[in-house]
């Protein structure tokens, strides 16, 4: 990131536990809403964070301490609503909705990403692993780095693929969810209960992958169960 009204953004997005994966000029057809002032958007940043990053962080938060639904939206949005006012930024969240926001096509526009079988999208550094969080909006010509493209159009041997035990991943029809619910709430589906094997498939991004206890947070998430 570059730019005056993003001095000291970084840093303190890495403290509590996000980054930015990229940004962009928006137009008309991007569907970026314009500011509370009515002043249109000449900014988007895209925040992530990744497992590893967050989770330290997540779980010395209030949010996730006080046993309450959602912990993680929860957190997401006081702290980058914090980190948004306090640099001059305008947050909007993955999880306002719906009609909810759409961030994988600002995110394929950001740069750096492709389209995964897994239905998520795959970053060039941190492949499946980088979650949304939120976008930065300004009225001003903010720099938020990236481009080019992902890793998976040149991933000849696509392990995602073959990796998943009920072949819930496919080229043809892609991830079918009812297939993976249905494995995870078996007993024989404890294993992907501790992180997703055909995402830890992946031979992108490695590093940035979710330990036990983190995937089984999103798991038990996804079932519903949190």
């Amino acid at each position: 990131m570059t730019g005056p009204a993003v001095k000291g953004l970084k840093q303190d997005l890495e403290a509590a536990g996000f980054f930015c994966l990229g940004g962009f000029e928006p137009d008309a057809g991007h569907d970026v809403p314009p500011l509370p002032s009515g002043r249109p958007v000449h900014s988007l940043l895209l925040i992530g964070s990744t497992g590893p990053t967050i989770w330290p962080r997540l779980t010395q938060s209030p949010e996730y301490t006080d046993r309450r639904p959602d912990p993680l939206d929860r957190y997401t949005r006081r702290v980058l609503t914090g980190l948004a006012d306090a640099h001059g930024f305008q947050p909007l969240f993955p999880f306002d909705g719906p009609p909810y926001y759409p961030f994988q096509q600002w995110a394929m526009k950001c740069g750096g990403f492709s389209q995964s079988p897994l239905g998520v999208l795959a970053h060039r550094d941190f492949g499946p692993w980088a979650g949304f969080r939120a976008v930065f909006l300004s009225a001003a010509r903010v720099s938020g780095g990236s481009s080019g493209t992902g890793p998976c159009e040149d991933c000849a041997d696509k392990p995602c693929l073959t990796a998943c035990p009920v072949d819930a991943i496919s080229l043809k029809d892609g991830y079918r969810v009812a297939e993976c619910r249905t494995h995870l709430a078996s007993g024989a589906g404890l294993e992907c209960r501790s992180g997703c094997l055909a995402r830890r498939a992946c031979p992108v991004g490695a590093e940035h992958s979710q330990h036990a206890d983190t995937a089984r947070f999103h798991m038990d998430s996804f079932m519903g169960l949190c």
